[in-house]
């Protein structure tokens, strides 16, 4: 899908600078034309002669490219791309991205952009670990930066292998990808979509609570991917250590009466809402308000249920809402997950099962069976990032 697309490759000036060479050249194999931007210091670490002869165009620099007045346009590149591609991006680029810093060609250009923009990082993992390298990068995929980085295809959570700059081929394979899906990019546009994502801690005392292994990864994959198809996003977090893109409206609650709370009172502003939150079923009747100290005897905590947040929505559901749930089920899965399909109203179900191993809480794995009330579809065991995917592909056809 590459053939005929016009890509603006930006290269800043990082080591990783000489594997542009690489990405141009398979770029242009797949049939695309690229105009090389390129940054002063990114010209110390490869020549623009190297760059001009892969593409056929000369590779643009600076402002003016002569003394006479004639000057390279950011605003027209930004019109004519398909797409931006920055690879290898620096720290340093990163940051004058995120707060508009337009000190040369390649920001100026990516301030003119109308097409979608990828970012490929390259530096040491201090510096992409450090808070303020973190927070530039969630600035950009909170204007829509799509981020490349080795293991993840788009942006994900975690630091392991990141860094070093995704392989030419990755790149150029997710550039591909883009293009593919391009059509449905955008398909919940303007649609408002409600979504809850990890545990709830329920306190016994100060100190103790009660709660389960979720790490909130598949809630918050699902609100990147509604996120990045155009939606506007709320998303209810229990007590999880994620972050989100900026332009996510992110609620942080703590207990299931919270997330009801928080649930009920957006719910009927929204087009659709996602039950992606393990919920604690019960609570403690009573919270100590001191630390319980060890005794000899046994101690005895009296549960009460917590309020079931799913079948709360459901019978407030209005006919143009979608509802989706989850079950995490140990046996009977789909006879369990349909029963709940039915008694909480909802429109279709995402069963995950504690059998397949490798998958559920923790995991960047999930195997997922999506039921209506008409059908059962099961899927294969993938990263939660793809198994998103296919729950807003279903939610879609809804919406």
């Amino acid at each position: 899908m590459l053939k005929g697309k016009k890509i603006v490759l930006g290269i800043t000036g990082s080591i990783a600078a000489y594997k542009a060479c690489l990405i141009i050249r398979l770029l242009v194999k797949s049939g695309a034309e690229v105009q090389v931007v390129i940054t002063p210091a990114g010209k110390e670490f490869i020549t623009p002669i190297t760059l001009s002869a892969l593409t056929h165009k000369p590779v643009v620099s600076e402002f003016f490219s002569q003394r006479d007045g004639t000057w390279h346009s950011h605003v027209d590149l930004g019109l004519w791309a398909d797409a931006m591609l920055i690879a290898p991006c620096t720290a340093s680029t990163l940051g004058k991205m995120a707060h508009g810093v337009a000190d040369n060609m390649l920001v100026t250009t990516y301030l003119s952009m109308k097409a979608p923009v990828f970012i490929a990082p390259a530096m040491d993992l201090d510096m992409y670990a450090h808070p303020s390298t973190q927070q530039n990068i969630k600035i950009l995929s909170g204007y829509g930066c799509h981020f490349i980085e080795p293991g993840s295809g788009f942006l994900a959570s975690g630091l392991e292998g990141k860094g070093r700059m995704e392989e030419p081929e990755r790149i150029v394979e997710e550039l591909d990808k883009f293009f593919t899906g391009q059509s449905a990019i955008n398909d919940l546009q303007g649609k408002r979509i409600l979504i809850t994502a990890g545990p709830t801690h329920e306190k016994i005392d100060p100190v103790r609570f009660i709660g389960n292994y979720s790490s909130g990864k598949m809630g918050f994959a699902l609100a990147e991917e509604c996120f990045r198809r155009g939606a506007e996003v709320t998303l209810i977090a229990g007590p999880v250590n994620m972050s989100c893109s900026s332009g996510i409206h992110r609620i942080d609650v703590e207990s299931c009466m919270e997330m009801c709370d928080a649930a009920v009172k957006a719910f009927p502003q929204q087009d659709a809402a996602i039950l992606c939150a393990a919920v604690a079923d019960f609570k403690p009747s009573e919270q100590s308000a001191t630390k319980i100290k060890r005794e000899k005897g046994d101690l005895l905590i009296r549960l009460q249920p917590n309020p079931d947040i799913a079948a709360t929505l459901g019978s407030q559901k209005a006919s143009h809402q979608v509802l989706v749930g989850f079950a995490l089920e140990t046996n009977d899965e789909t006879a369990n997950a349909q029963k709940k399909l039915e008694k909480k109203n909802l429109d279709f179900i995402v069963l995950n099962s504690l059998r397949n191993e490798g998958t559920c809480f923790k995991s960047d794995d999930n195997q997922i069976s999506i039921i209506t009330r008409s059908e059962k579809k099961d899927f294969s065991k993938k990263p939660k990032q793809a198994v998103a995917k296919d729950i807003i592909n279903e939610l879609s056809q809804l919406i």
